[in-house]
């Protein structure tokens, strides 16, 4: 769907002599709409629409699966070669080193330093160039499929209303709007670098009733939606897929970066943020999608089992250390699922108090922070075997043994803390401390943690080694 947007031009009153009188009578109108000739072009949405009395469209059915599923398990090659992948020397051939500060070898061209990759002058391919490409892209396609249709289906579901009352007026819904439509043209090129046998749009089932809840939710999804892209783009294959995909992930971060903002949270946290493995992001994202096309390409990306933060704080209060312990603020059990916004005391909404406030705005200091180093840190836990994804026909599954660690990856760390067993699938920790550079400290944002049964080394570019020994994996609201 597009808008009408309507220039105004600026009245610029310069200081100078001979400057125009300033205006004092607010135009009525500010000129006609664009001349210029257009049509309007149909839908390529995969599904049926519903055009709602607001003006915006969504699908026809958003919720959970219902039937009986004709295949399930992860996509799988014609064999698997081993039951994980080892930890490795450094690579033999990395070992340049420059102590010269001047390029040390022939340049093949002016101006053109020696090395890098794709730099020889060949014609770029822009197309998956190995299995373990296709698999990437493909869920990357998963990610953008869902977002084009969540941005659109919050506008559609709630009134104008409703959307005044959460503080975002009209400015901020056509915003929304347009990062709606950039998934049009995020899938379109996704699509067409894996060819025939990408992934099509699916069906969704939402958690959220509020357009806060809403908002919430988009800023967790586009957080792992972006976490999931830095974790493999620099493993790609193609290297001319990279290249497009990361100017596309770039407006991603940008999304969740406004998203944020609309949340009442603060904009930037961080001063990295975070690479995940592919399975981490799929085992974020499968919960939400009920049906998939016939004939759908599956992924054989893991799904773990789901990690509840019981005392995860809820954003949605101004002193979020009086969360609930019990789960009870948070919408479901879904991983992503965003925190409880109908609250009968503690809200935050429309509270104009400097440090304790949560509208949306440019920027919000809190007084009293959403966790801290220290804080006490609840855990559930499901047991695999549990059926999640399209159609219900992926199972969660893990290799590791009893849960021993509690993993927190955020920036360019990955940090242990020891693990508390209370009971059947449940336990604690206590928050770390620690810095990355200076007073950055390494657990802020809306970042992973995860359950494992070895507290492994493992660095930015070769995170997924931790996989095997994952037991179970969440989300947790740092800041």
């Amino acid at each position: 769907m597009s808008n009408s947007f309507v220039v105004a031009a600026a009245l610029l009153l310069a200081p100078a002599l001979g400057a125009p009188a300033p205006q004092v009578t607010v135009p009525a109108s500010f000129g006609p709409d664009s001349q210029v000739s257009a049509s309007v072009q149909p839908s390529t949405s995969g599904y049926m629409l519903a055009y709602l009395e607001n003006g915006y469209a969504s699908a026809t059915y958003h919720g959970p699966y219902t039937g009986t599923p004709t295949t399930t398990g992860a996509a799988n090659g014609p064999t698997t070669l081993g039951v994980s992948i080892p930890a490795g020397p450094p690579n033999p051939t990395a070992t340049y080193y420059n102590t010269e500060g001047v390029p040390l070898n022939p340049m093949p061209a002016p101006y053109t330093p020696a090395g890098g990759l794709g730099t020889n002058g060949s014609l770029p391919r822009y197309m998956v160039n190995s299995d373990f490409d296709f698999e990437s892209i493909a869920l990357g396609l998963y990610q953008e499929w869902i977002e084009l249709d969540l941005f659109h289906d919050g506008l559609a579901r709630f009134s104008d209303a409703e959307f005044e009352a959460a503080g975002l007026g009209p400015e901020a819904r056509s915003l929304i709007e347009f990062m709606a439509d950039q998934e049009t043209g995020h899938s379109t090129l996704l699509t067409n670098m894996l060819g025939e046998r990408a992934p099509k749009q699916c069906i969704y089932n939402y958690p959220y009733t509020t357009v806060r809840e809403w908002v919430d939710f988009m800023q967790r999804l586009t957080r792992f939606g972006e976490s999931g892209v830095w974790g493999f783009i620099n493993h790609l294959d193609s290297r001319e897929v990279g290249q497009l995909l990361a100017q596309s992930i770039a407006t991603e971060a940008r999304q969740q970066q406004i998203f944020r903002q609309m949340s009442g949270l603060t904009p930037m946290d961080v001063w990295f943020e975070n690479g995940w493995p592919q399975s981490w992001s799929w085992t974020m994202l499968a919960p939400y999608i009920s049906y998939c096309p016939e004939n759908q390409t599956r992924l054989a990306w893991q799904n773990f089992p789901t990690l509840q933060i019981l005392n995860n704080a809820n954003i949605n209060r101004y002193s979020p250390n009086d969360t609930a312990q019990d789960g009870s603020e948070t919408v479901g059990p879904r991983i992503a699922d965003p925190s409880v916004s109908n609250l009968t005391s503690g809200s935050c909404q429309n509270l104009n108090v400097t440090g304790y406030g949560c509208g949306p705005a440019i920027a919000h200091n809190k007084s009293e922070p959403l966790s801290f180093p220290g804080k006490k840190v609840l855990f559930q836990w499901e047991a695999p075997g549990q059926a999640v994804g399209p159609n219900n026909s992926y199972v969660t599954a893990t290799t590791a043994g009893a849960p021993k660690f509690v993993g927190w990856s955020q920036q360019l760390n990955l940090t242990y803390s020891p693990l508390t067993v209370t009971g059947n699938n449940t336990g604690y920790t206590y928050q770390p401390e620690g810095y990355v550079y200076g007073g950055d400290g390494i657990i802020n944002g809306t970042m992973a943690v995860m359950l494992t049964d070895l507290d492994l080394f493992v660095t930015p570019f070769n995170t997924s080694l931790l996989n095997p020994h994952i037991v179970a994996l969440g989300l947790y609201q740092a800041g």
